[in-house]
Parts: structure tokens; sequence; C-alpha cells
């Protein structure tokens, strides 16, 4: 649970979230043998105009990274797209941090970066499986690690949105294995943002 400036690994504590804060709250899952990976930025109450672009950005990036993960594609296509599509629009993009392959781990290759060159990279094949999570900085991308060994926060102390899906290949198309479908649901909003990432309907 990693709040404001904080991008991933935070530890809860007693500190009280405040209107105009997100929390970025990052999840992992075993069913079956197989791991599942998952974030998603909230925000807390009303927040500035600024920091709902920041959550919007992000969030449009890992979809334009899901895009590029299609068959004949590499690894670079996904980070190219993601740092192009958010560098773009001013913000930093973590280079340190990275999605990953999963499977019967929740680490697998390939690593897969937020940032990279088109046409370099592992080659995508049917049935892999990945996470691709954007975390993005309305600021600079460089980061530190505070003293607990497991806190990673912005440099200059300005809000990181994060968001996470997991994704299998599948005839050639990228098909979600993960939805923010409960949460949408749960904060009454309604989206069709995944709808293209799924060859079947999802029930719920």
């Amino acid at each position: 649970m990693s709040p404001n400036a904080q991008v991933v690994h935070g530890i809860p504590n007693d500190v009280p979230l405040k209107e105009g804060d997100i929390i970025s709250i990052d999840c992992g899952s075993v069913k079956n043998g197989f791991y599942g990976d998952h974030a998603y930025t909230f925000e807390v109450g009303e927040v500035s105009p600024e920091i709902k672009k920041l959550l919007k950005v992000t969030k449009e990036s890992l979809y334009v990274g899901i895009r590029e993960f299609k068959k004949g594609n590499r690894v670079g296509d996904v980070g190219y797209a993601i740092q192009n599509y958010c560098e773009d629009q001013g913000y930093g993009v973590v280079r340190e941090l990275v999605g990953h392959g999963l499977g019967r781990k929740m680490h697998e290759d390939p690593e897969m970066p937020n940032y990279g060159r088109r046409g370099r990279g592992k080659k995508f094949v049917e049935g892999m499986t990945v996470a691709i999570e954007p975390m993005i900085n309305l600021g600079t991308r460089r980061i530190e690690q505070l003293k607990d060994g497991w806190t990673i926060l912005t440099a200059d102390r300005k809000p990181s949105a994060h968001f996470e899906h997991d994704v299998a290949l599948v005839n050639g198309k990228p098909e979600l294995l993960s939805t923010f479908a409960y949460i949408y649901d749960a904060l009454g909003i309604e989206s069709d943002e995944e709808n293209e990432f799924r060859q079947k309907e999802l029930v719920l």
C-alpha cells in the first residue's frame, strides 16, 4: 500500500489518509499453483486536477502497452509505447522497477520495462503470460529507497501512480486475465475499457 510519493512496496502504518491523497494497492494471488499480480491507484476523496490527470494517463498507458503485446512484437515494443505516451505528456517513467512474466512463480522471464526501443528484446510467443504495470511519476523519473529496505518513493516527493494487469497471448492477441471491474462496481464507475482485450464476455 503506497500513498502519494511512494511508488511501490509501501509498508502499512498508522498515518491516516486525508482528502486529496492517492494510494496504490499492489497485491498478488495464487490459484491452482499459478500466480496473479494486480495494482490500482485509488483517489481519496477529491484530488486535484493535476493528480487526476496523472492517474488517467497512467491507466491509459497500461492499455497502450497491452495493445503492443501481440504476435510478432517484442518486449521493447510494449516499453516504447508506454514510455512515449507518458513522456509526451511530461511525466517521469520509472526505470528501476518493471513488469514481468508470471506463472508458477510470481516473477518469471521476461522482464517487462515501461521504456524501451521498438523491435528489441524477447519476442512474444503464443501462450506467454505477463504482468504489465506502468509506474509513472508526476515529476522526475528518479526514485529512492527508504531505510526500511522496502519503500520506494519519488526522489522529488511528487506523487506516483501505478496500474497493473495480467495478460496472456491468445490467438496472437492480448487477453486480459485480470480486471478492474470489481473496483468499478464498488465505486459506481462505468467503463468499457477492457472489452477489446476479452475474447469472451466477463461475468461478475
